[in-house]
């Protein structure tokens, strides 16, 4: 079975969220082999939070799962894409659909350029 090269990242391997209908880029995150694994057995997006130490099953405190419907893997066996279909509208923690919320104007600053659709003090008890 053609798995990611996880060597290549010191046991980690970029994953990309996108929506598999609209293509939208939706979040960037890591996977090690025991979150791959997971994530072709059951269908649902699961990553490794670095911060955490630990697997992240999409989902699990917000309930803003990710159902899998396609897995492409990059030339170099070292990145996925996973298109999925959002549950619950929003990716990110900051509870906006997607991470990638802001653009870099031309002086450098950023802009925000979508509201979020959830506020997550609400969601996860804390700021």
């Amino acid at each position: 079975m053609t798995e990611p090269d996880f060597e290549k990242g010191g046991g980690l391997a970029v994953a990309i969220a996108q929506d598999y209908r609209s293509g939208e880029v939706l979040m960037q995150a890591f996977i090690n082999a025991d979150a791959w694994q997971e994530t072709l057995s059951t269908g649902r997006a699961v990553y490794w939070s670095r911060s955490r130490r630990q697997l992240w099953r999409k989902g699990e405190t917000s309930g803003n799962v990710q159902i899998v419907h396609e897995v492409l893997i990059d030339c170099d066996n070292d990145s996925v894409i996973y298109k999925v279909e959002q549950i619950g509208g929003a990716a990110c923690h900051t509870g906006h659909r997607s991470c990638f919320f802001r653009r870099v104007t031309p002086d450098g600053e950023t802009a925000e350029i979508s509201k979020p659709v959830f506020e997550p003090e609400k969601v996860y008890g804390k700021k």
